[in-house]
């Protein structure tokens, strides 16, 4: 995997990314928010493991850029395990959260949980927006059918009518319901 960390502590910078690679990950490390930003916008990243506490542009706002530009699992990273640190970053699209001085295979099981976690984000945000666009259909076919009906025609009968038509023409019942509403 491609991950980004961004600390701007030197030796713990190097040290994660020592680990990183030990453990096969391509890394790309920056000292600063600001600098991980940059790097997101130029690179297709699989992670990012960002310090929370940095000068100028913190891990807070970096990890919202980050994701709006890129959506991918982030991991923070700090020293701080302060109850509101914990809360607002509860707030944003992360996936993990590990308190320095971090030990190797606490390491990897944030970037095994992370993963999976994010994996399984997307899966459900792919069903919801499903989800959405199929109630979306039914309900402009319902509208279609309503329309149908308005002309004394069954609930059955308007249904049908639409559901042959499509048949007919080989389209989808949503384009025909679309037409009707047109007319």
């Amino acid at each position: 995997m491609r991950i980004l960390i961004a600390d701007d502590e030197s030796i713990i910078r190097l040290g994660v990314r020592s680990m990183l690679q030990k453990l096969g990950h391509e890394v790309i490390a920056t000292g600063s928010g600001q600098e991980a930003i940059a790097e997101a916008r130029r690179l297709r990243l699989d992670m990012a493991i960002l310090d929370i506490k940095m000068p100028g542009t913190d891990g807070l706002s970096a990890a919202k850029a980050i994701y709006k530009q890129q959506p991918l699992p982030i991991i923070f990273l700090t020293a701080f395990s302060d109850q509101d640190l914990i809360d607002e970053a509860t707030e944003l699209p992360v996936m993990g959260y590990l308190v320095k001085p971090v030990l190797e295979g606490d390491l990897a099981a944030a970037i095994a949980m992370a993963n999976k976690r994010f994996a399984q984000e997307i899966a459900l945000q792919a069903e919801a927006d499903k989800l959405r666009d199929r109630l979306t259909e039914r309900q402009l076919i319902e509208r279609a059918k309503g329309k149908l009906m308005e002309k004394g025609i069954s609930e059955e009968d308007a249904y049908r009518q639409i559901q042959q038509v499509a048949r007919d023409k080989q389209v989808t019942m949503v384009q025909v319901a679309q037409v009707i509403l047109r007319q």
